[in-house]
């Protein structure tokens, strides 16, 4: 199950997500996309429109501390020869984001 803490995007760092991507439109909040988590850093992807295998995300922990971070991307992927790629970064602490799918679609009881 995905966290559900959000985050407003600041302006000045929506401006700068745009220089750094060259993207026309950054969302104003994000969703943090790791797994259920404790209250460490959330993590909200801005853009994945950044250099080959890494993407733009929102990094905060409260609501005054926030930052951009460019991560690489996870190179993990779900077993299996059509196994989903993990759209987190690399070294998350998180389960893979393939790993929420499956336990959302569980056909359990």
């Amino acid at each position: 199950m995905r966290c559900v803490h959000w985050c407003r995007v600041p302006l000045d760092l929506a401006r700068e997500a745009r220089e750094k991507s060259a993207v026309p439109y950054v969302d104003r909040a994000v969703q943090c996309q790791l797994s259920v988590h404790d209250d460490s850093d959330h993590f909200g992807l801005l853009t994945d429109d950044c250099a080959y295998g890494t993407a733009l995300w929102l990094r905060w922990l409260g609501a005054d501390e926030t930052a951009l971070v460019l991560l690489p991307d996870c190179p993990v992927a779900a077993p299996g020869p059509d196994g989903d790629g993990c759209c987190l970064f690399a070294d998350h602490a998180a389960q893979h984001s393939w790993e929420d799918a499956l336990e959302e679609v569980s056909c359990t009881g």
